[in-house]
C-alpha cells in the first residue's frame, strides 16, 4: 500500500509561487495516477489537477489552467505541483492522491482514488 506526503506548503504574498510536492513510500509512483486537489475552510473538496501513470495525460481545473503545472520525477517517487502567479482565493490544504486505476488516463475526481496524504497548507496573503 503506498503512503504518500505532502510538502512544500507555505505562506506568500500574491503574485507568488510554490512548488508542492508529494512523495510516495510503499510503492512506486510510475504505477499510479496522481491528482492534487485542494479544500478552502468551508467549501467543498476541489480537485485541480492530475497526471497519468504513464505521464502522457495530464488535466487541470479551469480555475488553474495557466498558472499550475503537474511533473513527475520517478527517480524521486514524487509528484510536484508547480503553482504560479498565486491568487488569495488559492489559500487552501492541498492533498495530492493516487490510484493504480489510471495508467493512460486520470480524473479530478476525488472519487477515483484509493490513496490519500495528509496535506500542506498554502495560503496567500499580503
Amino acid at each position: 500500500q503506498v503512503q504518500l506526503v505532502e510538502s512544500g506548503g507555505n505562506l506568500v504574498q500574491p503574485g507568488g509561487s510554490l512548488r508542492l510536492s508529494c512523495t510516495a513510500s510503499g510503492g512506486t509512483l510510475d504505477v499510479y495516477a496522481v491528482g492534487w486537489f485542494r479544500q478552502a475552510p468551508g467549501k467543498e473538496r476541489e480537485g485541480v489537477s492530475c497526471t497519468s501513470a504513464s505521464d502522457r495525460n495530464t488535466d487541470y481545473a479551469d480555475s488553474v489552467k495557466g498558472r499550475f503545472t503537474i511533473s513527475r520525477d520517478n527517480a524521486k517517487n514524487t509528484v510536484y505541483l508547480q503553482i504560479n502567479s498565486l491568487k488569495p482565493e488559492d489559500t487552501a490544504v492541498y492533498y495530492c492522491a493516487a490510484t493504480s486505476q489510471g495508467y493512460y488516463h486520470c480524473s479530478t475526481s476525488g472519487a477515483a482514488y484509493e490513496y490519500w496524504g495528509q496535506g500542506t497548507q498554502v495560503t496567500v496573503s499580503s
